[in-house]
């Protein structure tokens, strides 16, 4: 008993902050969260304030004018929107759902030590998170190869499987279920499908919401795929919808004399601030109320394996 004591004091002893170590600690992770949550109120504020107030005053954390100029400049472009955000739904929606499904399948395959071609696929799987074929080699295969240009396809199976979640997969799998629970599912007669979606899928919540949390926001906040292979304006998102807004709006605020348009004109048909702000918010919220079903799930996902392999 006194040497149980006596570790349980200089384990105590060595975990032990001080308290001023504390505060610091505290300081930091005050100011980070700070630098993360300052911006997006920021956005907000913008988004609430008249574009008069913004010109006279610039950007403040509190409307300084409350105007709801940038929600009516959306309401008035609500088709254009609601098909943008309807397809940023479905995209995240099967993409996500889909991803889950096979990383974790190819991550459960890898965890298998019995398993002939392993340590083959597992090199195979873990080259590609430090060298990729290119831009080019991509396009080509997506475009040409798989004939998915202009398609929804292109905007869900690019991003469905990737090597960090594959590794957070088998990592997980390889910690958590035991393997005398596959070997005995194996002595009842089960399939390999069987023994995944009836005993390990459901045991796998911590691993399948974190890659589901990070599936979701790479879907959602993609932008880039649908610059490349979509010319539809149908099949945008939102964030596609949203880059080509500004994209368009920054093209013709430096080519106004070109165009014939005087300065003057063209600002009063061009979107305001606060109304791309006002978009942005829109992209961003849907997500943001996501992430709480996640946490609960995140942190537990994300450690796993840290300590034993």
């Amino acid at each position: 008993m006194a040497l149980q004591g006596k570790l349980k004091h200089d384990a105590l002893r060595f975990t032990r902050i001080s308290p001023v170590t504390n505060v610091v600690f505290n300081v930091i992770v005050i100011i980070l969260a700070l630098i993360c949550i300052v911006p997006m109120l920021l956005v907000v504020s913008i988004s609430f304030s008249s574009e008069d107030a913004l010109q006279e005053y610039g950007y403040r954390l509190l409307p300084k004018v409350f105007s709801l100029e940038g929600y009516s400049y959306l309401f008035k472009q609500r088709s254009t929107i609601l098909s943008a955000l309807g397809m940023s739904v479905l995209v995240t929606g099967a993409g996500t759902a889909l991803g889950v499904v096979l990383n974790s399948l190819l991550g459960y395959v890898l965890s298998r030590r019995e398993y002939r071609l392993q340590k083959f696929f597992v090199w195979f799987v873990f080259i590609p998170m430090i060298f990729n074929g290119g831009l080019v080699s991509s396009y080509f295969i997506v475009a040409q190869f798989l004939h998915m240009k202009d398609t929804i396809w292109v905007l869900i199976v690019p991003l469905a499987v990737s090597s960090y979640n594959v590794i957070l997969c088998k990592t997980f799998f390889r910690a958590t279920i035991p393997d005398s629970l596959i070997e005995s599912a194996k002595m009842d007669g089960a399939s390999q499908l069987t023994i995944f979606f009836k005993i390990v899928f459901p045991l796998s919540l911590p691993v399948l919401a974190t890659i589901a949390l990070f599936l979701s926001f790479a879907y959602w906040n993609d932008w880039f795929t649908s610059m490349l292979y979509i010319d539809n304006p149908s099949l945008f998102t939102l964030q596609a919808y949203l880059n080509r807004l500004l994209a368009d709006i920054n093209f013709l605020a430096q080519n106004a004399a070109l165009l014939g348009v005087s300065q003057a004109q063209l600002l009063a048909s061009m979107p305001k601030e606060a109304a791309r702000m006002a978009i942005v918010v829109v992209a961003v919220l849907p997500i943001a109320c996501a992430y709480p079903f996640f946490q609960r799930y995140f942190v537990s996902g994300l450690t796993v394996g840290a300590v034993k392999g």
